[in-house]
């Protein structure tokens, strides 16, 4: 759920969210497919590389899952709620099934290799699984399982970046993109299944991470986010150069493309953020003002047990040095409540941590053991669900006030915002984000301003979610 900015109890998973046919749809192709993604923005990128592989296969996208040839659902494993929702829909999508007999349903994505056999042979609710690393092959397993066979590829790769193929963004708002990086991940954070579904860290070429940013820059994009499981640890060597590409240098060069592109990066793991990245981000003012720190604890006895490689003291000098550096950073983290053996103590390290950041937004759960983790293996899930739940409570009414606090601070100052598109609640009203990554809405009126565009506004009111203001010319 990456770039949100709302301070509410938030699932680890998004909610599934399906294409709407866009510039694939000028074309005609001889089927149809549906897809509808869950879990973080990763996957939504990778359903934008699968929808570019579907259409060079005579696939054209459908936002009505009832008239599609191929149904898919991008998946997620963070929690146990995204897999009940995820088995709920494909009974849904089985009913249709049974009218439509040719229609074909897949499962992409982080379930595919722990519940293939599941989804396959014993509820028999998919006809073909692919994981992650085996989108390119997906054209093949559709033809097997035309064929009446069930098709199969969760296999992870050591060099699979999809660095060559041009994902379709058929639900863009045609101003702000995502941009892959880098897969996988090498961090084995004790309550974290993605190194398991996703694989050992690879990179992506720098060049084609460039050309992809420029293509969006004359296409009318005016912010890509870059990202990756831990954009901090991008390692790239051009051999044509004899030069080594670090995340810092990667942002530069995105950066240099032109000053209108504004440059965003998700997530940051905090051992890995560098002087470098600061200092570059300092110099150029197109490069965003905002830092996602996952903190997960501010217990250092919990964050040894997470496998964080940090204590709570690190991590609030880390936080010294970002402001030292960059006094207007937005900052927001990932805060997981009710680890295994948590205590009071524990817990209210945590809130006070989040006391000492001042985190403008927080991801908060209650710990959801996942099978296969190095936590599920090695500690007992032994805090009771009621003070999980109890804990969380008490996390997330402190970041609501934290987040209205910083909200307040900023009434009275002006931003420069790029314009995405209409508030969600009104369309006499635009809606933005400033460089610290804040919603900003504002209205319409007295303005030929228009979506793409970068404005100033002076905020005037806010919400503990929201900045309320007006253009100023």
């Amino acid at each position: 759920m990456l770039g949100s900015l709302s301070s509410k109890i938030h699932d680890e998973e998004r909610q599934g969210e399906a294409y709407q046919p866009g510039v694939a749809g000028k074309k005609e192709f001889r089927k149809k497919f549906y897809i509808e993604s869950y879990g973080c923005q990763m996957n939504f990128s990778d359903s934008e590389i699968v929808a570019s592989i579907l259409n060079e296969n005579g696939f054209g996208a459908t936002a009505n899952y009832t008239e599609a040839d191929l149904v898919l659902l991008n998946t997620c494993s963070i929690r146990e709620k995204a897999e009940q929702t995820v088995r709920n829909r494909l009974h849904i999508f089985r009913q249709v099934k049974v009218s439509r007999p040719g229609m074909l349903i897949g499962v992409l994505g982080c379930m595919a290799e722990r519940l293939k056999e599941k989804f396959l042979e014993e509820e028999k609710l998919v006809d073909l699984v692919v994981g992650p690393d085996a989108y390119r092959t997906l054209p093949g397993l559709v033809e097997e399982a035309e064929s009446g066979q069930k098709a199969v590829n969760v296999l992870l790769s050591r060099d699979e970046t999809y660095a060559d193929i041009s994902p379709v963004r058929l639900d863009s708002n045609g101003v702000t993109a995502f941009v892959s990086i880098m897969r996988g991940c090498n961090n084995m954070c004790s309550f974290c299944v993605v190194p398991f579904t996703r694989g050992r860290e690879r990179s992506r070429d720098a060049g084609s991470i460039v050309r992809e940013c420029i293509d969006l820059f004359e296409r009318g994009y005016r912010e890509v986010t870059l990202l990756g499981q831990n954009v901090d640890s991008y390692y790239w060597m051009d051999e044509t150069a004899g030069q080594v590409v670090t995340f810092a240098l990667l942002l530069e060069k995105v950066a240099l493309i032109d000053p209108l592109l504004r440059v965003r990066f998700s997530t940051s793991h905090p051992k890995d953020i560098t002087d470098e990245v600061l200092l570059t981000m300092q110099r150029y003012e197109n490069i965003c003002r905002y830092i996602h720190l996952p903190v997960q604890s501010g217990s250092t006895r919990i964050l040894q047990l997470m496998n964080r490689t940090y204590t709570r003291e690190w991590y609030r000098a880390k936080v010294d040095r970002i402001l030292s550096v960059l006094p207007d950073c937005g900052l927001s983290t990932d805060i997981i409540t009710g680890f295994c053996t948590e205590t009071e103590e524990d817990h209210q390290d945590t809130m006070s941590l989040m006391q000492y950041a001042r985190y403008d937004m927080s991801y908060m759960f209650f710990y959801s053991e996942r099978p296969g983790t190095l936590a599920a293996r090695r500690y007992a899930d032994d805090v009771p669900e009621e003070v999980k739940k109890r804990r969380l409570d008490e996390v997330v009414r402190l970041q609501n006030r934290l987040s209205l606090e910083k909200n307040k601070e900023d009434v009275g100052k002006t931003f420069v915002v790029l314009i995405e598109g209409d508030s969600k609640k009104s369309a006499a009203d635009w809606r933005g984000r400033s460089t610290q990554n804040k919603v900003i809405v504002f209205p319409k009126t007295g303005s030929t301003r228009q979506k793409g565009d970068y404005v100033p506004v002076k905020i005037e009111d806010c919400t503990g979610a929201t900045l309320l203001g007006r253009i100023v010319e």
